[in-house]
């Protein structure tokens, strides 16, 4: 078979013959397709979207980037597993499908218009992988290159979003008449940013608002951007380089990504595409690249993915392990690291007063930080995104995991003097990540087990209650929800040291306490 054939070779059988189909929203206009489709529609031949992304996935695993690194993995029923090593490190062998998260991780971003880092060192594929997001939209690889922008310690604001016409800055009247040249990467709907990290910190500013806000400013002229895909690149973790790369802007990522070491064993891969001159990105087959309703459509079907209240509640549980830092405030609600942080008091003091928790147990003492708002919404879109690309229409508790560690990856920063990475056996998670935060995640749920919170979970059964509505609620059956409340705090605190879910369970009582009392106010005063 001649390589061009190779290259552009796409399986006709179904990537998950199984799978199920994604809970759509009702369309009115289902009541009137009749039970066969009317000619020409052709949607009933239509291969499912879920499909057409797995496809695209295994092209590109298979043909175009050469990612041996199954590090998403899976498992139906029981795995081989070694120890190897001195380090007695586990090489797992998965049981069921698993995935390369340097190709899913990108293409859920895709699938979802979200915005992907790339890290890691020069040429292991960070541009190439971002290049063919872009084909995939149905740009040429003529128009992707000339597209990405390369980030550069001159770069400046007109470099990146466009100039002002000189002719109109000589004869113009006002700063209305002045019209501007725009860059025409504003408009793709893939957009790439290699080595973000080396824009000065004033152009840093303006790719800020294009990206967190979808437009761009130059001389009061206002550029709407289209809803797009982002894939920014750098070479190191930390986000360094020829200039910092301000908090605002890294915080605006939504998941990292690293770019792993080639193995050797695959060199005559590279072989190939050397005596063919074959280039990956150029062959891609037209059956896998998205049109834009097409990538709306996918959106849209992620958003319906459902996540069940006992995933939802384990995701509640580790994210309330965080943020709580008992000595950094005098009023409970100000009882965080935030408001340390925001303080600019010395850390080290703070942390030496809190000394009431078991440092080794408490998960809160391995971070220097919580989890943002923006953080937990990233985190949800991909568990639905990898429950929607696995072609199941619920997110479970292993989606979430496993995208888990590359959404936090930049955002929960570890706090390397804690306990727990002094001991011999978690020594690799200093500079693992995210082995690190996945660790993280599996002791979250081994103490949610342990708490056996999936039955008795009093807080969750009041708020449950609550979410039911207060319409024609008594006021006496309002104090007996008051009472059942106060004496629940009065068990949660007695004798009790406080820890990260204590302490948003207290605030959640709180809020209910108060909801009800101002409904009783109400119900008095009529």
């Amino acid at each position: 078979m001649p390589p061009f054939n190779l290259f552009q070779r796409l399986s006709q059988a179904p990537t998950k013959p199984r799978s199920a189909p994604v809970a759509r929203q009702f369309d009115v206009a289902d009541l009137y397709q009749g039970p066969v489709a009317l000619s020409g529609e052709g949607k009933s031949m239509a291969r499912p979207f879920d499909e057409k992304l797995r496809q695209a996935y295994f092209w590109i695993v298979n043909h175009a980037i050469i990612s041996p690194h199954y590090d998403i993995e899976y498992n139906d029923g029981p795995s081989q597993t070694y120890a190897v090593g001195d380090s007695r490190r586990v090489l797992n062998l998965p049981s069921a499908q698993s995935y390369s998260s340097f190709i899913l991780l990108p293409l859920l971003t895709f699938a979802t218009r979200r915005k992907c880092l790339f890290v890691g060192g020069p040429g292991r594929g960070k541009t190439a992988s971002a290049l063919l997001m872009g084909v995939l939209a149905g740009s040429s690889v003529k128009e992707v290159k000339r597209a990405m922008q390369h980030g550069h310690p001159q770069m400046t604001i007109a470099d990146l979003l466009g100039n002002p016409l000189p002719a109109d800055l000589v004869n113009a009247q006002s700063m209305d008449e002045i019209r501007i040249a725009w860059r025409a990467w504003l408009g793709m709907r893939v957009k790439i940013v290699d080595e973000y990290n080396r824009i000065p910190t004033r152009t840093q500013s303006a790719l800020l608002t294009v990206m967190g806000d979808n437009y761009a400013e130059v001389l009061n002229h206002i550029y709407e951007c289209p809803e797009a895909a982002w894939y920014l690149t750098a070479n190191d973790d930390q986000g360094g380089g020829t200039y910092q790369v301000i908090e605002a802007l890294r915080d605006r990522v939504d998941v990292t990504v690293q770019a792993l070491a080639f193995n050797p064993r695959f060199l005559n891969e590279l072989l190939l595409r050397v005596e063919e001159n074959v280039r990956p990105e150029e062959l891609v087959p037209p059956d896998i690249i998205f049109t834009e309703s097409e990538v709306d459509q996918i959106g849209n079907d992620i958003r319906q993915v459902g996540v069940p209240d006992a995933v939802r509640r384990r995701l509640e549980f580790f994210a309330s392990q965080f943020e709580l830092f008992e000595t950094a405030g005098g009023q409970f609600e100000y009882m965080t690291k935030d408001t340390a942080r925001l303080s600019g008091a010395d850390r080290n003091a703070a942390q030496a007063a809190d000394n009431g928790r078991d440092r080794l147990k408490d998960l809160g003492c391995q971070t220097l930080n919580g989890i943002s708002v923006r953080t937990l919404m990233a985190l949800l879109i991909y568990a639905k995104a990898m429950a929607y690309f696995r072609g199941n229409g619920e997110v479970a508790l292993e989606d979430l995991r496993q995208v888990l560690p590359f959404v936090l990856h930049n955002k929960l920063q570890p706090d390397l003097d804690a306990p727990f990475f002094a001991l011999p056996e978690n020594a690799a998670y200093r500079s693992d990540r995210l082995g690190w935060l996945r660790r993280l995640f599996d002791l979250s749920n081994d103490e949610f087990n342990r708490l056996d919170l999936d039955r008795d979970d009093p807080v969750g059964m009041l708020s449950a209650e609550f979410d039911l509505g207060l319409d024609g609620l008594s006021e006496r059956d309002t104090l007996a929800r008051l009472n059942r409340i106060e004496k629940l705090i009065a068990e949660r605190t007695k004798g009790r040291k406080l820890y990260g879910p204590l302490y948003d369970d207290l605030l959640k009582l709180k809020y209910l306490h108060q909801r009800y009392t101002n409904y009783r106010s109400w119900l008095r005063s009529q």
